[in-house]
C-alpha cells in the first residue's frame, strides 16, 4: 500500500480559507466580548508537564492527554487536552490575585483519541473562568456570557441544560459508597444506563438506592425541580443545590434560550463541585458550549478557591453560525507609482482589502471576491466599481 506523504493522520484536517477566515473572526468578537464584560486573555503554552496539566481533573483528562518524552529534561510532557487546568495554574501560583479574576484564553487542544465518530482530534477551545467568588451570581454571570457568545456567532435556537453535581455527591456521601462504586454509578447516570444503574444501586439502602434511581429519570423542563424535591431526601446539600438551579433558571430567563435540567448530569464529574451546564442548538447532537463549577481545581497549585467557567470549541460554531458573507476587494494596477502605493496604504489601514494585480490572469479565490477597481481618474487614484472576479 502506497503511502502518500501529504496525508494527515486520521482525525486531522486542514482549516481552509473560508473556514479560516471565520475561525478568526470569531475568535477577535468573542475575545473583545469577553473583555467588555471584564475578563483579561491569558495565553498558556501548548505542553507542559503532565503533572501539571492533569492534576485535579480526574481520571478522563488523563486518557486524553497525547504524552511525550522531554529531550531535555526526560521527564514527561504532555500536549494540552483543556486548558482550563492551565488557566486555573496561572490564577493560583502565577498572578496570585486577592479577590476576584476574570481570565479567558482563545487556543488548540489536542486529544490522544476522537470524542466520538467523525470527531477532530485537534479542537480550537475559546472560554472564560472567574475566580474568587463562590456564589451563584458568578455562576450566572458565566452562563449569560456564554449564551451573549453563542448568540452572537450566529448559533440561534439554543437550549441549556442545568445539572448539579451535589445530589449525587450527597447521596454517595451518606450511603457510605466506595470509591470503585461510586465511580460505576456515576457513568451510569451520564450514560443513562437505567438497566447499569439498577445493578449499582442493589444492596445500598433502600432510601439511598431509590434516589440515586430517580436521579437517573430527574430531566426535563421546570417540573424536575418540583420532582425532585419530591423524590429525593430532603437534606441540606440537595435542598441548596435544587435552590442554585432555580436562581441559575430565573436569572436567564429573559435570554433567547429554553432551559431544562437534568439531576444526572455528571459530566466531569471528578472536578465540578457546583452547577453544571451544557448548549445545545436546534437540529445537531452536539454540546455548542458547556461548564461549571470546579472549586477544588486549584488546590494542587497551592490555592484552592471558587471558580466557574466555560468553554467552546471554535471551529463547531464556526460551522453552526450564519454564513459570513464573501469578502469584498478591491484591484489595484500592479505598479510602483508612490501615489498609488499610497492609496492602496489608506485603503487598507481603513479596513479594505486590496490587491495587486499580478501580470497574468489570476483565478478567484474561494469567498473573495473583486467588485471595485483603483483607477486614474483626472490624474488621482480612486476606487470605481468592478464586476471583475480575482
Amino acid at each position: 500500500m502506497t503511502m502518500h506523504n501529504w496525508r494527515l493522520p486520521d482525525h486531522f484536517d486542514d482549516i481552509l480559507p473560508a473556514e479560516a477566515d471565520r475561525i478568526e473572526s470569531l475568535r477577535r468578537m468573542l475575545l473583545d466580548l469577553f473583555r467588555g464584560y471584564g475578563y483579561e486573555l491569558v495565553t498558556p503554552p501548548l505542553v507542559e508537564y503532565v503533572e501539571s496539566l492533569i492534576t485535579g481533573s480526574g481520571r478522563d483528562l488523563d486518557l486524553r492527554t497525547f504524552k511525550v518524552v522531554d529531550q531535555i529534561s526526560g521527564r514527561l510532557l504532555g500536549v494540552r487536552a483543556d486548558i482550563t487546568p492551565q488557566v486555573a495554574r496561572i490564577d493560583a501560583h502565577i498572578l496570585n490575585r486577592p479577590g476576584i479574576t476574570r481570565l479567558c484564553y482563545a487556543g488548540s487542544v489536542l486529544h490522544a483519541l476522537p470524542g466520538g465518530a467523525g470527531r477532530r482530534r485537534e479542537l480550537y477551545q475559546i472560554g472564560a473562568e472567574l475566580y474568587g467568588h463562590g456564589g451563584i451570581e458568578s455562576d450566572i454571570e458565566i452562563q449569560r456570557l456564554m449564551l451573549d457568545a453563542l448568540e452572537r456567532a450566529g448559533c440561534g435556537g439554543l437550549q441549556l441544560d442545568l445539572g448539579h453535581v451535589g445530589p449525587f455527591r450527597a447521596l454517595v456521601e451518606r450511603g457510605g459508597i466506595g470509591a470503585d462504586q461510586e465511580e460505576a454509578l456515576s457513568r451510569a447516570l451520564q450514560g443513562k444506563d437505567f438497566p447499569g444503574l439498577r445493578e449499582q444501586v442493589a444492596g445500598l439502602p433502600g432510601d439511598i438506592a431509590e434516589a440515586l434511581l430517580a436521579l437517573g429519570e430527574l430531566f426535563g423542563g421546570p417540573q424536575v425541580l418540583h420532582e425532585a424535591r419530591r423524590r429525593l431526601p430532603d437534606v441540606p446539600e440537595i435542598h441548596a443545590a435544587l435552590e442554585q438551579l432555580g436562581q441559575a433558571a430565573g436569572a436567564i430567563a429573559d435570554a433567547p434560550v429554553r432551559c431544562s435540567f437534568d439531576l444526572g448530569e455528571l459530566r466531569g464529574y471528578h472536578y465540578h463541585t457546583g452547577i453544571v451546564f451544557t448548549a445545545y442548538r436546534d437540529g445537531y447532537s452536539d454540546a455548542v458550549g458547556h461548564g461549571g463549577r470546579y472549586d477544588e481545581i486549584g488546590r494542587a497549585f497551592g490555592r484552592a478557591r471558587p471558580a466557574t467557567g466555560f468553554t467552546l470549541d471554535l471551529r463547531d460554531i464556526a460551522t453552526l453560525g450564519d454564513a459570513r458573507p464573501r469578502a469584498k476587494a478591491i484591484l489595484a494596477p500592479c505598479s510602483n507609482d508612490p501615489a498609488l502605493r499610497e492609496t492602496m496604504r489608506a485603503l487598507r489601514d481603513a479596513g479594505e482589502i486590496v490587491i495587486a494585480n499580478l501580470p497574468g490572469r489570476l483565478r478567484s479565490g474561494e469567498g473573495l471576491a473583486v467588485d471595485r477597481e483603483l483607477r486614474q481618474v483626472d490624474g488621482r487614484w480612486q476606487v470605481v466599481p468592478s464586476g471583475s472576479m480575482l
